[in-house]
C-alpha cells in the first residue's frame, strides 16, 4: 500500500443519526478508510447527491453488506492511497468515482474498478455530477434498453440528474427524445438540452402526446423512475417491440396493468439497481463509459446539468433541495 505521507488518520463525514429528515443528516469525525487489494482511497473534493441518499437517510434504502453507512454514491478528488494490486492509478490523479456508498466524507474507499479520470476541463464539482448518473443511463438506457439511432426515447422526469443525461447522451447517439417534466420552466430546460418534445405532465397526458409525436407508433424505450400508474400508461405508450426499464418506484412499487398489452405489443419491461452490483459489473460500465462516452464529456458534447453546490457541513440544506422537487439538474456538496 502506498501513499503520500500527508493522510491524517481522522476525518470529518457526513453520518445519518437516525432515520428521518434532513436534520438528522450530521457531522462525525471517522477512521480514515484503509483500502483493501484492488482499491484506493480518495481524498474527496466533491460529491454528488442523489435520490438513493435521501432514501437511505430516511431508512428505507440501507446500504449492501460490506459497504460504508455513510451516504454518498459519486465523488470527485484525488487518489491519496493506493491498495496493493493497482496498476493504472497514481498518487495525486484526479478522478471521479462511483462509490458503493460514503462519499459524504473528506476521504473515501473505492474499488479501482470503478474509478475514471475526470474529464478534460471538468471542475471537481461536474466531475462528481457525472458518475451515478452516467453509469445508471448508460446501462439502462443503452444496454438493457437498446437503445438505438433513430429510435425515440421516452424519458420521465427529465429535468433531474438521470433525466438531464439520458436526455443528451439519447440525442448525442442519434435517437430521438421525448420528455416528461413538471413545470414550463423544466421542460424549457429539457428542449435546450435535446429533447424533441417536452410534455408538462401536470397540464397533459403524457400517453397522448407520446401517441401525437410519433404518429400513433409510440416510442421504443421508456426510461421509468416513476412506477405506480405509470407503469400501465407506459404499456399504452411504448411501441410494439418497445422495452421499459425501471430504475426507481417513486409513485409506488406496486401496480395494476393489463399484461394483454404487454402480450400484443411484445414488450419487455425490465429493470435494475446499481448499488449491490459487483465491482466487476461496475468496471465493465466504467470502462464502456470511458471508450464511448468519455470523449463527448471532453468535448462538452454532453456535460452534467449543475442545479447548486452546498458545503458538506450543509449536507441536510442539499436534501432539502432535493425533496423540493425544484431542482434542475445535479445538486453537489463541495467537500473542499
Amino acid at each position: 500500500m502506498a501513499n503520500n505521507h500527508k493522510i491524517p488518520e481522522k476525518m470529518t463525514a457526513i453520518a445519518i443519526s437516525q432515520p428521518g429528515g434532513p436534520r438528522v443528516l450530521k457531522p462525525e469525525t471517522r477512521d480514515v478508510p484503509v483500502p483493501g487489494p484492488g482499491e484506493v482511497v480518495i481524498r474527496v473534493h466533491a460529491a454528488g447527491v442523489n435520490r438513493p441518499d435521501v432514501q437511505q437517510r430516511k431508512g428505507a434504502y440501507p446500504p449492501p453488506p460490506g459497504a460504508s453507512d455513510l451516504p454518498g454514491l459519486e465523488v470527485a478528488g484525488e487518489i491519496a492511497v493506493l491498495g496493493d494490486e493497482i496498476s493504472r492509478w497514481r498518487i495525486g490523479d484526479r478522478v471521479c468515482a462511483l462509490t458503493p456508498g460514503g462519499g459524504y466524507a473528506e476521504y473515501v474507499k473505492v474499488h479501482a474498478g470503478s474509478v475514471l479520470p475526470i474529464p478534460a476541463g471538468f471542475t471537481y464539482s461536474e466531475a462528481a455530477a457525472v458518475p451515478e448518473n452516467y453509469f445508471t443511463v448508460w446501462h439502462n438506457v443503452f444496454e438493457r434498453g437498446g437503445l438505438k439511432k433513430g429510435e425515440t426515447l421516452l424519458v420521465h422526469g427529465g429535468s433531474s440528474g438521470i433525466g438531464t443525461t439520458a436526455i443528451q447522451l439519447a440525442s448525442a447517439f442519434g435517437a430521438s427524445v421525448i420528455t416528461t417534466a413538471g413545470s414550463k420552466e423544466k421542460c424549457d430546460a429539457c428542449l435546450r438540452l435535446g429533447a424533441d418534445r417536452a410534455i408538462n405532465y401536470r397540464e397533459q397526458d403524457f400517453v397522448a402526446e407520446v401517441k401525437d409525436a410519433t404518429g400513433g407508433k409510440g416510442v421504443d424505450v421508456i426510461l421509468d423512475m416513476v412506477g405506480g400508474d405509470y407503469v400501465a400508461r407506459n404499456y399504452e405508450a411504448a411501441a410494439v417491440e418497445g422495452r421499459i426499464v425501471q430504475i426507481a418506484v417513486q409513485s409506488g412499487a406496486v401496480a395494476s396493468t393489463n399484461f394483454a398489452t404487454l402480450m400484443v405489443k411484445r414488450l419487455t419491461h425490465t429493470g435494475s439497481t446499481l448499488r449491490p452490483r459487483t465491482v466487476e459489473f461496475k468496471a465493465a460500465i466504467a470502462a464502456a463509459l470511458e471508450a464511448q462516452v468519455w470523449p463527448m464529456l471532453g468535448t462538452r458534447k454532453v456535460a452534467p446539468v449543475m442545479d447548486m453546490i452546498f458545503p458538506l457541513s450543509e449536507a441536510w440544506r442539499a436534501h432539502e433541495r432535493m425533496e423540493e422537487g425544484e431542482h434542475i439538474g445535479k445538486i453537489v456538496l463541495d467537500v473542499g
